[in-house]
């Protein structure tokens, strides 16, 4: 079947070349050369590796739909209304997920290593997740009884969709849309390093998953972009693999099959010696530290 996201690939170049010259006109900074050059090189491959891949998990999705409770009539528009909820569900499960079980963390911190945020952000795709089984949140829905042409087309509106909120140039939009819809403001939230703003806003296109399931969270100060230890490198390789090889190295250094399990699904940062910190430890060690006191006048 053909795949969406290959005739979006003109318009994201046209935007993106709009934002550089946008970038470059208001003097705002918003890119730099080898990073965004690693982000289009990460997209490349990730498009690449689909083309091996999407057909295999294609079939898995079949498979799984000989065995559907109910067959949904993709004639129906109301069934393309329910398969689009399902899918932005099962992206938010996905993606919040995906930031607590480092072994879909590895494939997913691709996305996050820039210190930049703008348009070839968002091209800065992994290369080992549908390798490792990331396709497997949304194998309800064929069981479910949506077609997997449906479930695939829709996972690839979602990430068109998702490509123009990976930018600086948009301050905030009208409150309503931001009440119910992902926004460049919420998913700049989602892409920054600040301690307050880990770990939330996991949302596809719709935010109201965030704000029912408690990982929501503003945008207030300008995030600093990144991660909590950033990798410091423009290699697309060493991007694409740089935390399996940490997962490696934590490996040989657990004690116990107990440590290793821990290593390869608790959340990202967990140590058996607390060298690393996860997220819920730095905001717990934050809390617990009196702030600094004012100085005198």
């Amino acid at each position: 079947m053909p795949d969406l996201i290959h005739y979006a690939i003109p318009g994201f170049v046209l935007l993106l070349t709009a934002e550089v010259i946008f970038s470059a006109w208001d003097k705002r900074g918003l890119y730099e050369t080898k990073d965004a050059a690693s982000s289009i090189a990460m997209g490349l491959g990730n498009v690449f590796i689909g083309l091996l891949t999407k057909g295999v998990i294609y079939l898995i999705y079949t498979l799984i739909y000989q065995f559907r409770i109910f067959t949904l009539d993709a004639s129906l528009w109301w069934v393309w209304v329910l398969c689009f909820f399902a899918d932005d569900l099962s992206y938010y499960w996905f993606h919040r997920l995906s930031h607590n079980i480092r072994f879909f963390w590895a494939s997913h911190v691709v996305h996050h290593s820039s210190q930049k945020y703008n348009l070839s952000t968002a091209l800065r795709q992994n290369w080992t997740g549908n390798l490792t089984g990331t396709f497997a949140f949304w194998l309800w829905m064929p069981f479910l009884g949506f077609h997997p042409a449906m479930v695939m087309t829709m996972q690839a509106i979602s990430l068109i969709y998702q490509f123009w909120i990976h930018t600086e140039a948009i301050h905030k939009l009208p409150r309503p849309i931001e009440f119910i819809f992902n926004t460049p403001s919420h998913h700049r939230v989602h892409h920054a390093s600040d301690l307050k703003y880990l770990d939330k806003n996991h949302a596809g296109v719709l935010i109201i998953w965030d704000r029912m399931f408690g990982t929501f969270q503003p945008e207030q100060e300008r995030p600093v972009f990144g991660l909590t230890r950033n990798i410091q490198t423009y290699n697309p390789l060493k991007i694409a693999t740089h935390e399996w090889a940490e997962i490696g190295k934590d490996l040989r250094k657990a004690r116990t099959w107990r440590d290793a399990w821990h290593y390869l699904f608790a959340p990202p940062g967990w140590s058996h010696d607390g060298s690393k910190k996860t997220t819920s430890q730095l905001k717990a060690d934050a809390a617990s530290t009196p702030p600094s006191p004012s100085p005198s006048i």
